[in-house]
């Protein structure tokens, strides 16, 4: 089973907007590190929308005239309210872009020719256009990698629209991701139209797990987590070293130990050290379940990222070689679950059945003579319409 997958991933600031068309255009130094890269088949990547300078510079293209109008807006406000056109758009609560990802799992691509990969490249970008409603002037940039483990698109668009401003009573430039993605529904929506689109193109693939309760981390999220614990380790490890360091001292300075028959008696000082040893060794063990949920987010992060072969741009060392380990596992439990699924559906499609079937027989004799009653001669044009009605009392 191959899955069809489509994600969004925001671009908050014009920095970012950088490294991620540095990364887009292979521009980095690191990919001869990198073992996800295999620089001998760069060549083989195709520009699907080609951009002949940087990203940023590339961004003040399509905003030109965004720009124009901030900036002639400036000259009329207080001086210390006055911002530059790019502090304005990397302090908005708005993207600067919008990167989307298209792909699909590793398998669907195995033996495909070149000629089949940019047949499904073309689909991909007609839903950029025909179903996000993104213009040819709003692409910033699209490229196709092959160099990678698993062929994918990065799609980068620049969601620059005219708005109604009431407060100005004017239409004015703002950048807007809402407008085409609306919010987490609608993604849903638009991943179920996406695979329907390539099905109609030919391509036989299944739509991916909705709603998953797995987390998107972004990486700076995730190195900030894993920097906490471990400064918080660090802290708790360097406190009982001290402890046991203290204790050390005082047990060579004490006089020779007291043992009695059931106790042993030794300084109060020396008592309160052992007591410090102990607390902290008890601290520094409190601390394990919060280094195995760490250990499990960072599996559960790179098994994501392997799903959707997504590309990370500042991955570290240390979690290269668990990347794309649980892409098997993730995949047969999606498939349990959808059988699950069709399973409850037809539980409860048999189950209504027997009700409805059991709740027909329970109508009593006595509740028809009611009926009847009550009806009178009209009883048995109601009878009559009942069965037309498909009806039963």
């Amino acid at each position: 089973m191959n899955y069809a997958i489509f994600r969004s991933e925001p671009i908050y600031t014009l920095n970012d907007l950088a490294q991620i068309g540095s990364h887009n255009k292979r521009e980095k130094k690191a990919y001869n590190s990198n073992p996800d890269i295999d620089l001998s088949k760069t060549k083989d990547n195709v520009e699907l929308v080609p951009l002949n300078m940087k990203y940023v510079k590339g961004f003040y293209e399509i905003t030109k005239e965004y720009k124009k109008e901030h900036e002639e807006r400036m000259k009329s406000e207080r001086e210390d309210r006055r911002r530059t056109f790019r502090q304005m758009v990397d302090k908005s609560k708005s993207v600067v872009a919008d990167e989307m990802i298209f792909t699909a799992s590793h398998n669907f691509f195995n033996d495909m020719p070149k000629e089949k990969v940019l047949e499904w490249s073309k689909y991909c970008m007609a839903f950029v256009k025909d179903y996000l409603g993104y213009k040819d002037e709003q692409i910033l940039h699209a490229t196709l990698h092959m160099d990678e483990k698993t062929p994918h698109i990065h799609c980068v668009v620049v969601p620059l629209i005219k708005k109604f401003d009431k407060r100005t009573n004017t239409e004015r430039y703002t950048i807007s991701k809402k407008q085409y993605i609306h919010d987490k529904e609608h993604l849903s929506e638009l991943q179920d139209n996406y695979c329907e689109l390539l099905n109609l193109g030919g391509f036989a693939l299944e739509r991916g797990q909705k709603h998953s309760t797995v987390e998107h981390l972004n990486m700076k999220e995730f190195k900030r987590a894993t920097q906490e614990v471990n400064k918080e380790l660090t802290n708790r490890s360097n406190k009982l070293d001290q402890a046991i360091t203290d204790l050390e001292v005082k047990m060579e300075s004490n006089k020779p130990v007291l043992f009695e028959k059931e106790s042993i008696k030794i300084k109060k000082d020396t008592f309160d050290s052992m007591n410090k040893v102990i607390e902290e060794s008890k601290k520094i063990s409190e601390m394990k379940p919060k280094l195995d949920n760490t250990y499990k987010a960072m599996k559960e992060q790179i098994s994501t990222y392997s799903k959707v072969q997504q590309e990370n741009y500042d991955l570290k060392d240390e979690i290269i070689d668990l990347k794309f380990q649980n892409t098997n596992l993730s995949n047969k439990v999606s498939i349990l679950e959808n059988t699950i699924t069709v399973l409850k559906r037809t539980i409860e499609r048999v189950a209504n059945f027997f009700y409805n079937l059991v709740a027909d027989k329970l109508i009593s004799k006595e509740k028809e003579k009611e009926i009847h009653q009550i009806l009178g001669n009209d009883y048995k044009l109601y009878k009559e319409k009942s069965k037309d009605d498909g009806l039963s009392l």
